[in-house]
């Protein structure tokens, strides 16, 4: 029951996050009293320079899509911002990268 109420029953997040999204904290507080789970995340997102939704979900101990739930909530406030997740050589991913997505499975060919 503990993450349908740190949602509040929401299941969909209102901000399309990827899981690999890195999440700071901007510094402003929100103006509306959050909930322990909006605190921990906050916290989180506080205490490094950006950790990403996968990351945050395993230490909250939550479901991902509950996580992006409360991540959109601080967003929506201010109080954290997101970025596309950056690999090397400084470009982001897009979903259709097809130089990544054939290094991947050039990778997993070879350990076959």
């Amino acid at each position: 029951m503990r993450p349908y109420t740190a949602s509040g029953g929401r299941t969909r997040p209102g901000i399309a996050l990827d899981l690999l999204s890195l999440m700071t904290a901007t510094g402003v507080r929100p103006r509306i009293p959050l909930g322990a789970e909006h605190t921990l995340a906050l916290r989180l997102c506080a205490g490094s320079a950006a950790v990403t939704v996968a990351e945050l979900a395993g230490q909250l101990r939550l479901p991902a899509a509950v996580v992006k739930v409360l991540l959109c909530d601080l967003m929506d406030h201010g109080a954290v911002m997101a970025q596309s997740p950056r690999f090397p050589g400084g470009r982001s991913f897009a979903a259709d990268d097809q130089s990544l997505l054939l290094a991947v499975l050039d990778g997993l060919r070879r350990r076959l």
